[in-house]
């Protein structure tokens, strides 16, 4: 199946999941996400979950990552749909997050961050692939964040769901991941 197709399947698979099913879903992803053998991390970048969308909730990876990594700096990302880029900040106590245009939440500003330092990426995603390929959103702002990356930064996605046996029409600016974390198994690419 091609990106659009997957992109449709998925976001209404996501939406017409129920609370218990999604709270017990979410609580395997967490118990297979301590399973990963992670090197030390100094900066983790996160997508801030969107509730709308009903994405993979990413606060207790934080709250693992930052028992298991004491002085973790928490990344997360404002985008800007002028130039379909982003720019990254540290994400603490002191934040102060506005809802953008898509309904995700954002810091307003703050200290940032080079994308060079950043050792690990959960990355967002609909659907994903055998091969480690995604379907995001369409908008291609993780694949241009994920070039500027080190070429050993981790990305791993957070998945309701299982992998698609194959994305047909992904290119050359499609950055696969190097794990997928489902609630049945973790995937490494």
């Amino acid at each position: 199946m091609n990106k659009k197709e997957l992109r449709n399947i998925y976001r209404q698979k996501r939406l017409l999941l129920g609370e218990a099913e999604t709270d017990k879903m979410q609580d395997l992803i967490m118990i297979r996400f301590q399973e990963l053998a992670l090197p030390f991390l100094h900066y983790m970048h996160t997508y801030l979950p969107m509730d709308i969308q009903k994405e993979v909730d990413t606060y207790p990876v934080m709250e693992f990552l930052k028992f298991s990594n004491p002085g973790l700096n928490i990344v997360v990302p404002k985008t800007h749909v002028e130039s379909n880029s982003m720019t990254h900040y540290i994400y603490d106590e002191n934040t102060v997050l506005v809802k953008n245009a898509y309904h995700i939440m954002e810091p307003a500003g703050g200290q940032t961050i080079n994308s060079a330092d950043i050792d690990l990426v959960l990355v967002p995603l609909l659907a994903f692939d055998e091969r480690g390929y995604r379907v995001g959103y369409g908008k291609g702002f993780y694949d241009r964040f994920l070039l500027q990356c080190r070429k050993d930064v981790i990305k791993i996605g957070l998945s309701f769901f299982q992998a698609e046996p194959l994305i047909d029409d992904t290119d050359e600016f499609d950055i696969p991941l190097t794990h997928c974390v489902t609630p049945q198994k973790v995937y490494e690419f």
